[in-house]
């Protein structure tokens, strides 16, 4: 068949039309939104109403779930469903409030990280104009490894990095966000890992670059100076504007991106009473290559 798919004018993502996932897609337009899935990095469904078993078995066409590691902001009932939101029960944050501060790719502190990620908006915060705020910005980090030149690709082909969850709360500490802590449970669950700085598509073959500022802790093997001024580099690198999209929510929006070839950063320009509240599901990956 032929997917009504609208391309962003940008290094990646793209609107996908006329599907209402309220039904399941039959299997031809499925592996047709599967192919722009891998082709683009980013998928956008608008408009859409559904549930969270419609959510679910939507997610699950992609492949085995995940039940993310912060389980204080896991779904009641359907624990495959992390709550991201500011809005509050009691003295209690229902999600996770900050959606991402840092650039980060999800979970890329497991040793085998997530392969995507799927959210939807129930509600979206808005100024006193009507205006949507707490956008998302998504970078190309395949255009960020295509854009380097011969001699950085070598120098970088076989260095590793450290990834870690605690060295993100560590920045959100540093930043003065007292909430931040982390439990003995959540270390436990999620050790530092470490991945190749280039990372090979499973899918598609296309090579990126794998760090990211939010959870990235170092690279290894390089004197220490080396090894921070790299890092810094290729994390400015990656997120320079021409590789980067960026998404104005509304509610109903579904949107959902491979974690492999992009990272993505979420902008926190509101705060309550503006509630922001969406569910996300996430895809199990494969040991990176």
């Amino acid at each position: 068949m032929t997917l009504n798919v609208r391309t962003f004018d940008a290094a990646l993502g793209a609107e996908v039309r006329d599907v209402d996932l309220s039904n399941p897609p039959d299997d031809e337009t499925f592996a047709a939104i599967e192919e722009a899935y891998n082709e683009h990095s980013v998928l956008l469904f608008r408009e859409q109403s559904i549930d969270e078993v419609q959510h679910l078995a939507f997610s699950r066409r992609f492949g085995d779930l995940e039940v993310h590691v912060l389980d204080q902001y896991l779904h009641p009932e359907h624990p495959e469903i992390l709550i991201v939101s500011n809005v509050m029960d009691g003295d209690r944050h229902v999600g996770i409030y900050d959606a991402g501060r840092y650039w980060h790719t999800d979970l890329s502190y497991m040793a085998v990280p997530s392969r995507g990620s799927l959210l939807y908006a129930i509600e979206v915060p808005h100024d006193e104009d009507g205006k949507p705020l707490g956008d998302t910005l998504f970078a190309s980090t395949s255009a960020a490894y295509d854009a380097l030149s011969d001699s950085m690709k070598s120098r970088i082909a076989d260095l590793k990095a450290e990834f870690s969850l605690a060295n993100r709360h560590a920045k959100l500490i540093a930043d003065g966000d007292a909430n931040a802590e982390l439990e003995d449970r959540h270390h436990d669950r999620a050790p530092p890992a470490v991945h190749k700085i280039v990372r090979t598509h499973p899918i598609t073959g296309r090579k990126s670059i794998y760090v990211n500022e939010g959870q990235t802790a170092r690279i290894l093997d390089l004197p220490e100076d080396e090894a921070r001024d790299l890092l810094e580099k290729l994390c400015t690198h990656c997120t320079k504007p021409e590789f980067v999209y960026r998404h104005k929510w509304r509610p109903g929006d579904l949107l959902m991106w491979d974690n492999i070839p992009t990272q993505h950063l979420a902008i926190c320009d509101y705060a309550l009473p503006q509630r922001r509240y969406l569910h996300r599901t996430t895809l199990r990956g494969t040991p990176p290559q």
